[in-house]
């Protein structure tokens, strides 16, 4: 009798957590608890600015080379590099040898240009 007795208990103690779970009482932990929507990762990347001077245009390839300043967010020096650009329509304001603002957000290991002033 007792090994009923003790899978009875096993059973009602997996039926009452299953229908915690079902019912909203256990969040997923990648889900926003305000809205139980999923986030992007690009909703969790933090932006970073910095002033640069446009060194390189390729709009075939989607990339931009600028000389930037110190970037204090990531604790880099100055330097030239590369990066992505989000929106095609960024390449309007990224002509070579201007000076602008940038705005811009790590996707794993690419830098990618979201915002040009």
């Amino acid at each position: 009798m007792k090994p009923i007795t003790t899978l009875a208990l096993i059973l009602a103690l997996s039926a009452s957590t299953l229908a915690t779970a079902q019912s909203g009482g256990m969040k997923n932990m990648d889900m926003k608890e305000s809205d139980n929507k999923p986030q992007s990762l690009e909703s969790k990347a933090m932006t970073h600015q910095m002033d640069a001077v446009v060194k390189d245009v390729d709009v075939t390839h989607g990339k931009v080379t600028l000389a930037h300043e110190p970037v204090k967010s990531l604790n880099w020096p100055a330097m030239t590099m590369g990066f992505s650009v989000k929106d095609k329509a960024l390449f309007d304001k990224l002509v070579t040898g201007k000076k602008v603002k940038v705005e811009f957000v790590q996707k794993g290991s690419d830098y990618v240009v979201t915002a040009v002033k």
